[in-house]
């Protein structure tokens, strides 16, 4: 529905009362809360009653607005409005996450991210919902992972469409058009399934205020992975071979050879051939049928190679950062995306198939962490928000890290280098002379106590007074747990908890928020949440330096901190003149990247003109030019490639392409 741009009016603070009494619809229009039993005690329904009202909280955040759009829907793009909801959690940029349509509310895949089960969720190929992604509603042949289907998917419910790949990742949401939880099979079957109304890639996913390219799903959600364990769907959620068809009795593979329905991997083949490119689906077969068939123990093998070789990558490209530039703790998304999926030696599509974590041993990177904390003894983990693990610390001197050999690595090609027959060279056969070429760059973060904070930190006296500037997250840890154990703050009953006293009332828990009122009716606190509540209320600085400097001192190459948090550099594409495309670089400067070798490398690369002119309104009188480079051609791959051989790691990169604005994505 939301294939193309929508009209979306400026946006505006929604009332509490009626942020609250649209909650209460969704809960009572989804089902989300149990009744209250009438023989109840006052304490179970003052339980109800909180739950209740973090329920709303967490659907409808506290920062909700609303804004009108219009948009055109159907085959006869028949004229469409209704409203969004746009609202952010702590920590997270703002997004839309609800939409109502003749007065019926529909979540995002942002807020079925955040809910696991709140809808009922089917599958279908990863091919299919591809086909999704361009609009198309989901058919009853693409259903997988069933029969049995979940029995909530009746006609007319929204339902969330997850791809068997990542089978706990909803990435689009419909409505129901027919009843499928009463389906007893597939094959053969006609018709729509589910109707599309939004998925992630569309206009709806894209939007945000602050103008951020929308957000990437995740490799798994934890809910909604329980979700499926608990319905006994989880194993069912795996492509089915035709072993698997042949023992049902009424399975979706003819028993005689002669209605074989094919693979999803097959279907892929298929499209190859079916549009006439028959040399390019014999390729790909043959390209398969080389590819020898990883065993479990070797895909073990190679998901803890890739996190040692994550951990050694830290520890040599940041030798002298406090814990090698890592912030404890490492969520698991982290630890995925930073630490083990960029090594693992996936040199084929086939490969890349294959090593993936649900086909490990432990099935997911929760259990993975754990392995890596209670066998190996390499990191030190513990549970967060009763859902999630995460990483609190690493052993870099641990035997497996410390012996540990790298390996040879898939190399990434710019579209540009191959297409100029320079292959894997790419950009590295380009000689500009620019320094920062080589050079190994560390982001450090550093937090300011505030003057409400100046309590906690200062009474200490003269043993802490010199760190009352600038900390670092250890330092503001090391200090806060030194307070604790001086005033004898540690519940006698339970060493995890924190007492209350006047400083850290008034200091860090003022009671302006429902977290604050409910630590100060119980007068403690977990100890890890009190130092994340006293980080996130200082304030934050950072330094962007070049490695193998003295960090004693301040220079060019190792400057001071600076208020905020890090600077992105900015790669944006453009549409100009009507089809063409250009590649904007801007936002060097902080990363010691200076402006023009950088433009001359991309010329020679891309074969197309660059040019380096001031970014207007960048920059104040006082305050040295910052550059903006741009360059002919959708050249994002180029652009990556060259700031990786100055140092610049991807997270410190932010990408916008406004050439998809109003088109199919």
């Amino acid at each position: 529905m939301f294939r193309k741009k929508p009209q979306i009016k400026p946006a505006a603070p929604l009332r509490s009362s009626d942020r609250r009494k649209l909650a209460d619809q969704i809960i009572d229009d989804y089902q989300l809360e149990t009744a209250t039993p009438n023989d109840a005690t006052p304490e179970q329904k003052a339980g109800v009653t909180t739950a209740h009202t973090s329920l709303r909280s967490s659907l409808l955040p506290d920062n909700l607005q609303s804004a009108r759009f219009t948009t055109t829907h159907g085959p006869e793009l028949k004229k469409a409005s209704g409203t969004v909801y746009i609202g952010s959690h702590e920590g997270e940029d703002g997004r839309i996450l609800w939409f109502q349509l003749e007065g019926r509310m529909y979540p995002s895949v942002y807020t079925l991210w955040r809910h696991p089960d709140l809808v009922p969720l089917l599958h279908t190929h990863e091919i299919v919902i591809k086909k999704l992604q361009g609009g198309a509603d989901l058919m009853t042949p693409g259903l997988a992972g069933g029969p049995p289907f979940p029995s909530r998917a009746r006609k007319g419910v929204v339902a969330a469409i997850a791809s068997m790949d990542r089978p706990s990742v909803p990435v689009a949401v419909g409505v129901c058009a027919i009843d499928v939880g009463a389906l007893g099979r597939v094959q053969g079957a006609k018709g729509h399934a589910v109707e599309s109304m939004h998925w992630a890639g569309d206009e709806l996913w894209s939007y945000s205020p602050s103008e951020r390219p929308g957000k990437a799903p995740p490799e798994e959600i934890e809910g909604w992975a329980r979700v499926l364990d608990g319905s006994g769907l989880a194993e069912e959620t795996g492509v089915l071979g035709l072993d698997d068809a042949e023992e049902e009795e009424e399975g979706g593979v003819a028993l005689d050879g002669e209605d074989k329905r094919p693979s999803a991997e097959e279907q892929a083949d298929g499209e190859h051939a079916a549009t006439g490119d028959l040399h390019e689906a014999e390729t790909v077969q043959e390209r398969k049928a080389d590819t020898p068939e990883l065993t479990q123990p070797e895909i073990d093998t190679a998901f803890r190679n890739a996190f040692l070789y994550g951990v050694y990558h830290y520890q040599q490209t940041q030798p002298h950062a406090p814990n090698h530039g890592l912030v404890y703790p490492l969520s698991q998304s982290f630890v995925m995306s930073n630490l083990t999926q960029p090594f693992l030696p996936a040199f084929t599509p086939e490969q890349s198939q294959q090593l993936q974590i649900k086909k490990t041993s432990w099935k997911n990177i929760k259990k993975f962490i754990k392995h890596m904390d209670k066998q190996e003894k390499l990191v030190k983990s513990k549970e967060k928000d009763g859902h999630e693990t995460v990483i609190t610390d690493i052993d870099f001197t641990a035997p497996a890290i410390r012996e540990f050999k790298p390996y040879r690595l898939p190399k990434k090609e710019t579209v540009a280098g191959t297409a100029l027959g320079r292959g894997e060279k790419a950009t590295e056969a380009i000689d500009t002379g620019d320094d920062a070429v080589g050079q190994k760059l560390q982001v450090l973060s550093y937090f300011k106590p505030t003057a409400k904070l100046q309590p906690l930190f200062s009474a200490g006296g003269a043993a802490i007074a010199k760190h009352q500037q600038i900390l670092t997250p250890p330092e503001v840890r090391e200090l806060v747990t030194a307070y604790i154990e001086r005033e004898d703050l540690v519940s006698a009953t339970n060493k995890r908890l924190v007492k209350l006293n006047p400083t850290l009332g008034n200091a860090v828990f003022d009671g302006t928020s429902s977290l604050d009122k409910e630590v100060l009716a119980k007068g403690s606190v977990p100890r890890d949440a009190l130092i994340d509540r006293v980080l996130h209320a200082m304030a934050p600085a950072y330094a962007i330096i070049r490695q193998n400097t003295d960090t004693t001192t301040t220079t060019t190459t190792n400057p001071k901190p600076k208020s905020g948090t890090p600077p992105k550099i900015h790669i944006t594409l453009e549409t100009r003149s009507g089809s063409k495309t250009v590649t904007k670089v801007s936002g060097l400067e902080a990363y010691h990247i200076n402006a023009r070798p950088l433009a001359e490398e991309l010329r020679k690369v891309c074969a197309g003109a660059t040019s380096v002119e001031p970014l207007a309104g960048a920059a104040k009188k006082t305050e040295r030019e910052v550059m903006e480079v741009m360059v002919q051609g959708p050249q994002k791959e180029a652009v990556v490639k060259a700031l990786e051989r100055r140092g610049v790691q991807a997270r410190w990169v932010e990408v916008l392409d406004k050439t998809k604005k109003g088109k199919g994505r």
